[in-house]
């Protein structure tokens, strides 16, 4: 069902108060916590649909007011409300492509650091802050799972979760391999220098999603967690670090102090990446070219920063260029993901 099926939206939602409202609901907690989900989420989209015929009647309105007065300043109102509505329906435009099964869910997004040496650690941690950026100007919370820092500067490795309506379906125009060209602050002759860094973007999932996974096929390793964090930072064996034998798949959680919610953290986290694996591996039956996960090196990134010597985003996918580094580096980022995610639907 697409996001902006308002009669069938109406028609679930009705289930769903009723579902939501039976004695027995909470009797599967998974289920319970699933279907409310389901119903937040289509009562969103139903709000959003009214809210742009309100905003669509409220600009007929003004218009007709000003032709009938003649009258200047209602016409700059209408001509305003007129392109504040086109926005609006962009935007829905933009979430209607967004129906994918778990597009609708959090995303988990794991950043490694590839090939270019402490440049690579440090894009890693450019590419982190990015993201947080673009979250914080969504609105969307950000809670940190790991991080591995690097030897003179930068991350190696970074794992978080951005919490948000529609944050999987958005970032996962993200998943793949980012290079950046610059003049390297690590060389002091100054020379230019390129970097690669890999990110990866997998979706929340809930209970409701069976993956199988067995205990013996898990290797459970516990550490003291590592970097910045206060007296409880290495001083407890809280890290975890759960490791897919058959798979060789790996989820760290090191954010919380005690080992047993680390530990559940990880595993949410290798559900979900699992979960992707699946996706992909029947994505590939189709398409082999579908595969995100290539080398971090050359001729394997979906897009490429240049700072020096000119300054140039380029999505390779897309071919869609912007000069404003700077802006994009701060997490305006919409652009990108739009044109993507209009690719991808057709």
């Amino acid at each position: 069902m697409g996001i902006f099926d308002i009669d069938k939206s109406q028609l679930r939602i009705r289930e769903l108060d009723e579902l939501t409202g039976a004695a027995d609901f909470w009797n599967d907690p998974g289920r319970a916590q699933a279907l409310l989900k389901e119903q937040s989420l289509l009562k969103g989209t139903a709000e959003s649909w009214h809210g742009l015929s309100r905003s669509l009647d409220d600009a007929r309105v003004l218009l007709e007011l000003a032709i009938e007065a003649s009258d200047d300043a209602t016409f700059k109102e209408a001509v305003d409300a007129t392109r504040k509505l086109a926005q609006q329906v962009d935007d829905a435009e933009l979430a209607r492509m967004l129906s994918g099964d778990q597009d609708h869910t959090d995303a988990l997004v794991s950043i490694n650091a590839g090939a270019g040496g402490v440049d690579a650690q440090d894009w890693a941690d450019m590419l982190r802050r990015m993201y947080y950026r673009w979250a914080e100007r969504r609105g969307f919370t950000v809670e940190e799972l790991d991080v591995q820092d690097g030897e003179e500067a930068g991350i190696k490795s970074v794992s978080f979760a951005v919490r948000g309506r529609f944050a999987y379906g958005y970032l996962r125009a993200e998943s793949g391999v980012h290079r950046l060209v610059r003049i390297s602050p690590f060389d002091s002759n100054a020379r230019r220098h390129t970097a690669f860094s890999a990110v990866f973007v997998y979706p929340d999932i809930d209970d409701s999603i069976q993956i199988d996974i067995r205990e013996e096929d898990l290797e459970v390793q516990t550490m003291r967690s590592g970097g910045a964090g206060g007296q409880h930072v290495n001083k407890t064996e809280s890290a975890v670090r759960i490791i897919h034998k058959p798979t060789g798949l790996v989820a760290k959680c090191q954010s919380e102090r005690s080992q047993h919610k680390n530990k559940s953290a990880a595993m949410k986290m290798l559900r979900a990446m699992m979960y992707a694996q699946k996706q992909r591996e029947q994505e590939a039956k189709l398409d082999a070219a579908n595969s995100t996960k290539k080398s971090i090196e050359w001729g394997s990134q979906i897009r490429s920063y240049v700072l020096a010597p000119y300054r140039l985003v380029t999505d390779h996918r897309t071919e869609v260029k912007i000069g404003n580094v700077d802006a994009v580096l701060d997490g305006d980022l919409d652009d990108l993901i739009k044109a993507y995610l209009i690719n991808f639907a057709r």
